[in-house]
């Protein structure tokens, strides 16, 4: 990304693939990656792919995550080809984590009643692109996701809303830890999180009432909103 930026006001200066490379490898501080990441076109950020792979995250989940197309890229564990007899685990939405362990039960029920039918259909001979319109949207998955520095930001301030599902949620915000750890110059709460970070809320009328304070981190704000998950280390 800096050397993107660099290149558009040092053209003058290379005149061959060594001036070229040099000006690749010079070095650069945090300053200036957090003032390069703040300017308002977004180009020389997406010179760059990060790759994030999500283990245990539900089908609902991917549905949802997946709106998100431009410059993004998704491969997912495939029902059509995986065999999820005798194998399936559920992701547990956060309010059922906290409820009571009959709300539990009553949820894990369902979710295994489903697999009940998706394992009968398939000693039927049902094809498991067929039997898996009977799985749950709990199922847990496997997704890896690759998307620009930008589109990750995108995607993490508008998806740590907490007008989002609490799953969607905790997903970004453990994405957005971990890219913080990478590069906090790049991935600060200023420049990544949602609007309500960073300036005002814009949902108008669907707005939660109840905005993220500018200065909290992702691991902040685990800590603040899911703490059951701290509790129970994570789910």
């Amino acid at each position: 990304m800096v050397f993107a930026a660099r290149l558009t006001q040092r053209g003058h200066r290379i005149a061959t693939m060594d001036d070229l490379m040099a000006l690749y490898e010079k070095s650069f501080s945090d300053d200036t990656v957090a003032a390069i990441s703040a300017l308002p076109h977004p180009t020389v950020q997406k010179f760059a792919v990060i790759t994030a792979a999500v283990v245990g995250a539900s089908r609902r989940f991917l549905s949802q995550i997946t709106r998100h197309q431009n410059e993004v890229k998704f491969m997912s564990a495939s029902l059509q080809y995986s065999n999820y007899a005798g194998q399936a685990d559920f992701a547990i939405p956060y309010e059922i984590i906290t409820a009571t362990a009959a709300v539990r039960e009553l949820y894990l029920k369902s979710c295994h009643e489903g697999m009940d039918c998706y394992e009968k259909l398939c000693a039927e001979g049902i094809g498991h692109d067929a039997a898996g319109y009977a799985t749950p949207q709990g199922l847990r998955n496997v997704l890896v996701i690759s998307a620009t520095p930008y589109q990750w930001k995108h995607i993490i301030g508008q998806r740590v809303c907490r007008r989002n599902t609490d799953e969607t949620r905790i997903v970004l915000l453990k994405i957005w830890q971990e890219l913080y750890t990478l590069s906090p110059a790049l991935f600060a709460p200023d420049l990544t999180g949602p609007f309500c970070q960073q300036d005002k809320c814009l949902e108008g009328k669907m707005t939660c009432g109840n905005m993220l304070k500018a200065d909290m981190t992702p691991g902040d704000i685990l800590k603040t909103d899911y703490p059951a998950l701290l509790e129970g280390g994570g789910a």
